[in-house]
């Protein structure tokens, strides 16, 4: 499928597929719906609950590490040691990633070393990428996907729905469950009724949350 880059509402980047109609980001902005949605509903509470200096992470859909990225914004921050697993089918090629502004538009020195970092590190290894921050990488589906009691935070962002309904099941969320530490938390930018009710039907207690801009509502759900 044809592939472009574009320039999102907040003037950072994402990758349009024409074919489907479907971006990696919010066309009203790549960097501020992965901060609204993925720090500010997710990583944030989840550390002030914690309060723990260690983290695992699991990310649904790696893509062009956006959210890795501003994932270790926040653990260089709040001096909190990041473990963070992003599975990803089909990577994103190095020849985009050049094209991605998402290092420079976070406006912080280090991150274009670490986004180069993200990208160049080896698949299915435990990369430290410095002092606060390990990823690996796993290249498969998110069916293969079989760890429990494993990560306090999902990051789940999957393509959509409409464009890819069987990555949002139930027998999708109950490996999401099944992965989850007791009291850990899944957050996607989704907020469609089929979506909470099969999160609530493999025993997630799902809350509505005002989305990013350009989104009414986004969904967090709570393993109990």
């Amino acid at each position: 499928m044809k592939r472009e880059i574009i320039k999102t509402g907040d003037g950072s980047t994402t990758i349009h597929i024409p074919e489907w109609n479907e971006q990696y980001h919010s066309k009203h902005g790549a960097i501020q719906e992965a901060r609204h949605v993925f720090i500010n509903m997710g990583l944030l509470p989840v550390i002030s609950s914690v309060r723990n200096e260690e983290l695992s992470i699991l990310e649904i859909g790696f893509g062009t590490g956006l959210n890795a990225l501003v994932t270790w914004e926040v653990s260089q921050r709040e001096k909190v040691l990041i473990h963070y697993t992003g599975v990803e089918a089909y990577p994103v090629e190095h020849e985009e990633v050049k094209h991605l502004n998402f290092s420079h538009e976070v406006k912080v020195p280090e991150a274009v070393d670490f986004f180069e970092n993200i990208h160049t590190a080896s698949w299915e290894n435990t990369n430290k990428i410095d002092s606060h921050f390990t990823l690996i990488k796993q290249k498969k589906f998110f069916q293969e996907i079989n760890d429990v009691d494993r990560y306090n935070l999902i990051y789940f962002d999957a393509f959509g729905a409409r464009v890819q309904p069987d990555l949002w099941t139930v027998d999708i969320f109950l490996k999401m469950y099944n992965a989850l530490k007791v009291d850990g938390v899944l957050v996607t930018y989704a907020a469609k009724g089929s979506v909470r009710r099969a999160l609530q039907e493999v025993g997630f207690l799902v809350e509505r949350l005002p989305g990013p801009p350009g989104k009414r509502e986004m969904l967090r759900a709570t393993k109990k």
